[in-house]
């Protein structure tokens, strides 16, 4: 004999966060840049409820359940600026991808996890059709 010992290692596996799963999650959210506007925008979205901020090293994710409203005077103030400062393009311009049903009105971005539930504002009537 060598003097050699078999040992067995064994190692736990952990699911990833990642994997894909094709069920209903009940959530929206968007990835804005990590730098200052999107840090500001953050926090001001962490205070809502329901919604999940997740810093990473060049984004950072706002997650939500069901549906979240990017107030635009609300970011605005919180960037030290007059209202009206962030708008539409401003968001857009700071926002890389997005799920769920976005929608634009003139003071504020709704997300939506469902498209019906943005039905009113997309004018999609949700009657049934009869054949």
């Amino acid at each position: 004999m060598s003097g050699y010992q078999s040992t067995k290692t064994s190692y736990a596996t952990t699911e990833s966060s990642y994997k894909s799963d094709n069920t209903a999650s009940n959530r929206c959210g968007v990835t804005l840049m990590n730098n200052q506007v999107g840090a500001v925008v953050a926090e001001v979205m962490k205070t809502k409820p329901g919604v999940t901020i997740t810093p990473l090293p060049s984004m950072i994710r706002v997650d939500a359940v069901n549906r979240m409203d990017y107030d635009y005077d609300e970011i605005s103030e919180a960037l030290g600026e007059e209202a009206g400062f962030f708008d539409a393009a401003a968001f857009e311009e700071n926002m890389s991808t997005h799920y769920g049903r976005m929608i634009h009105l003139d003071d504020r971005t709704i997300m939506f996890a469902n498209p019906e539930d943005a039905a009113e504002y997309i004018g999609f009537d949700l009657t049934a059709s009869s054949s």
